[in-house]
């Protein structure tokens, strides 16, 4: 990618962490501020957004702001930058509204950073913005040379397999080449310009279908509807595939991966990945569950580990006292089951699960080096959390933030 000789200076840094660090608690009034400057200079971009803003409406000013923390970090920066470029066609972003961007941004910093802007602060902003948009708009354009902006994606098969959890099969109007463990963004025709991000159940395979685990989470605006009212032959959008997590075959570590609730998807993908080539390393997945109702997959997951003999499969239930196999929570459950300090894992699961699991896999002495993980939940779309738990150990050495919808 070309390089700019207007990058931000390394004395922007302090000037930009302390502006935003300023602006904490004014947070929502400069949201407000931003979008009515926006839309009030470009009405057109309103029609980008979704009809309905407010569970939404500040993680654009958040994603943006968010990545100026970590400008400093510009190796690091520049490849999640120029992904978020090439994710965001498919919103029909175009490179003319980063400008209109970028000062509606600036704007809603100046007024509410009053009392301590100056020239030197709009000028670092200014060089911050700009290192941005130019970053994004070069990721945009590389993308455009090689993929669409967004694939059509036809439901084939639609299976309620729990009150609010759906299996959806896809099949795609052209070729999408994926990895395991990745994930997409959806957008479906019930609710426009609404995307969620949703991880592939299965490893690409020759025909070119793509399943996907769909829980209903609270007034999701997509996960409902595609629980709820989708049906096959419903035409859904699916945005560029994202995210780094994926089984080292380098490695001759045996796999511990834990998956609680529709996190399995991603950890039964690499899973069934696996099964076309791994013969030596042993896995162990554990599928931690509320009640024994939500074991969704399990069967799934059975016969993986029949026609694999390295394969090991623990269900796990938290709140049914009589289930016969392993009960309890997760992390204890996996605690109870074995040594795990050289093993490589995987984790994936609501934010909570996630959190927790990762803290207790420290106290076993896991290393952090050799833990990849991600979250399942309407509350964390893909490449849009200023703190984003979308981590591996590969992507652990860059920023884990951005912009999403």
């Amino acid at each position: 990618m070309e390089q700019y000789d207007d990058r931000p200076l390394e004395d922007d840094f302090p000037l930009l962490d302390e502006s935003l660090r300023l602006i904490r608690d004014r947070s929502d009034l400069a949201v407000n501020y931003f979008y009515a400057a926006l839309f009030l200079e470009r009405p057109d971009l309103r029609a980008l957004f979704p009809a309905a803003m407010d569970t939404q409406r500040d993680r654009l000013f958040k994603a943006l702001t968010g990545i100026v923390r970590n400008l400093n970090e510009q190796d690091r920066v520049i490849p999640m930058l120029e992904q978020l470029g090439r994710d965001h066609r498919k919103y029909g972003v175009r490179p003319d509204h980063y400008a209109a961007l970028g000062r509606a941004l600036i704007g809603a910093l100046e007024k509410y950073c009053d009392d301590v802007w100056v020239p030197e602060l709009q000028s670092a902003w200014e060089r911050a913005y700009t290192f941005m948009a130019r970053t994004m708009i070069d990721g945009a354009q590389e993308a455009a040379s090689r993929e669409p902006a967004w694939w059509k994606a036809e439901i084939i098969a639609h299976e309620r397999r729990a009150d609010d959890i759906a299996v959806i099969t896809l099949r795609t109007d052209r070729r999408y080449s994926y990895t395991a463990g990745q994930f997409a963004s959806i957008e479906t025709p019930y609710r426009p310009r609404s995307w969620r991000t949703y991880s592939m159940a299965t490893a690409p395979s020759p025909d070119g279908l793509l399943e996907f685990h769909v829980r209903a989470l609270g007034h999701g605006w997509v996960s409902g509807p595609l629980v709820w009212r989708a049906t096959v032959g419903d035409v859904l959008k699916l945005g560029a595939p994202m995210g780094e997590m994926s089984v080292d075959q380098q490695s001759r570590r045996d796999i511990l991966c834990i998956a609680g609730g529709t996190g399995l998807a991603p950890i039964k993908a690499m899973v069934d990945d696996m099964s076309k080539w791994n013969t030596a390393r042993k896995v162990h997945v554990f599928f931690g569950v509320r009640r024994p109702g939500d074991l969704y997959d399990i069967g799934a997951l059975h016969r993986l580990a029949a026609m694999n003999p390295w394969l090991t499969v623990t269900p796990a239930v938290s709140d049914e006292p009589t289930f016969p196999g392993e009960r309890g929570m997760l992390p204890d459950v996996v605690e109870r089951q074995g040594d795990w300090r050289e093993h490589d894992v995987f984790v994936c699961g609501s934010p909570d699960m996630t959190r927790s699991t990762l803290t207790r896999l420290s106290e076993l002495g896991v290393p952090e080096s050799r833990i990849s993980y991600d979250v399942a939940g309407d509350e964390h779309p893909a490449s849009a959390q200023v703190i984003d738990l979308r981590r591996t150990r590969q992507s652990r050495e860059r920023t884990s933030t951005g912009w999403d919808r």
